[in-house]
């Protein structure tokens, strides 16, 4: 098959740019033609070797957007996003299959205005996620389009309803692990005696209190050498400034080190590789409802977790990739994480035995061969 992916979104990198990935170099190991639909002015953070095709209307960016300005770049987006349709919907005799990466109700929505809503090619909308508010929005908007079989939105899900509902024209597949693409090597984890590094590694926001984890981190009772590896990259200017205070704030410990940088393709994975284990200790009620990039990573890299409990439960339920804590708990927290680092030897081979379970049920072939499976479908 000839297949389009249409990407909007611009990202300073991190998990987005790496999900496009997947798709292109898995559909075309499995034998597919691969191509981007783009705005004019986009601008790739990383070079997929892949045909690229540019649309009238500049895509628009988040980054540093709020209160008025951030309005506005919605409604910009929206107007675009017509003339974004209008353009595919001309185009869709060079592809079998159109593929929006990244989707929301919103793109459903707009489609209803648009000619695009009569796609006679397969068209796949990806959503990472729904929480209960969006629920009832998406359900209505996928609703408005049960006569067109070729428009198929595709939550990622661990669940095959939508809290409790189900539809036809509605699909759910397992999201996708991030793996080392460019460095084939084998996870190492270090020996016994040696220091075991843990990471604390993504975009950073406010709300998941690194200050928090560091005080927690510091204050634990360890039977063996341990460090924390803080590596965060930053949209906004507060968050920017926030990091930097805590990296000024914690910079004279030795069990710390701290690198306020957006890692892609190599860099990243190198990063991801050269510790021990990861930290996810953040809480917020939407990572029950979308898929966490970090812990798929973690999965895919083979690396140990700790994580809130809120993170993707049904994981942690079909595979024991590490431990979990009550969300929010700090003292719960601090006890998981004094018995992680402290036993982490013994229940090794435990965690890896389900972090390659995990790994091979998540695994970003299997992930396109059911996107495949609903695209032929």
């Amino acid at each position: 098959m000839r297949l389009a992916i249409f990407e909007n979104i611009m990202t300073p990198g991190g998990h987005e740019v790496e999900f496009d990935r997947i798709l292109v170099e898995e559909f075309r190991a499995l034998g597919h033609e691969v191509e981007f639909y783009v705005p004019e002015n986009f601008s790739f953070q990383f070079d997929y070797q892949t045909p690229v095709n540019r649309l009238k209307g500049d895509a628009v960016t988040y980054t540093n957007s709020r209160g008025l300005k951030k309005i506005f770049a919605a409604a910009k987006r929206e107007i675009n996003r017509q003339r974004w349709y209008s353009q595919l919907f001309e185009a869709q005799k060079n592809f079998d299959a159109l593929i929006v990466p990244t989707s929301t109700y919103r793109y459903l929505r707009a489609l209803n205005h648009s000619a695009l809503k009569k796609i006679s090619v397969p068209m796949i909308f990806i959503l990472h996620g729904i929480n209960p508010a969006e629920a009832p929005k998406f359900l209505a908007a996928a609703e408005k389009f049960t006569s067109n079989k070729n428009i198929k939105p595709v939550v990622l899900t661990f669940t095959d309803n939508i809290f409790g509902e189900r539809r036809e024209n509605i699909f759910t597949i397992y999201p996708p692990t991030y793996t080392a693409r460019d460095l084939k090597v084998e996870p190492k984890i270090s020996a016994a005696g040696e220091v075991l590094k843990v990471g604390f590694f993504g975009q950073y926001r406010r709300e998941k209190n690194l200050r928090g984890l560091l005080e927690v981190f510091l204050k634990g009772n360890y039977t063996r050498r341990v460090e924390l590896q803080v590596q965060g990259s930053t949209m906004h200017a507060e968050d920017s400034d926030d990091f930097e205070e805590i990296i000024r704030q914690y910079r004279g410990d030795e069990r710390l080190s701290f690198l306020h940088k957006g890692l892609i393709g190599a860099e990243w994975q190198r990063a991801i590789l050269s510790v021990d284990a990861l930290l996810m200790p953040y809480s917020a009620p939407r990572y029950k409802y979308h898929w966490g990039g970090m812990l798929f990573t973690a999965i895919g890299f083979g690396k140990p977790v700790v994580a809130s409990d809120d993170m993707n439960p049904e994981v942690f339920e079909l595979y024991r990739v590490g431990e979990t804590f009550e969300s929010g708990n700090v003292d719960a927290l601090a006890n998981v994480l004094v018995n992680f680092i402290n036993d982490f030897d013994k229940n090794f081979p435990t965690y890896s035995k389900n972090l390659k379970a995990a790994g091979e049920d998540f695994s970003p072939v299997n992930f396109a061969r059911r996107l495949e499976k609903i695209i032929r479908g």
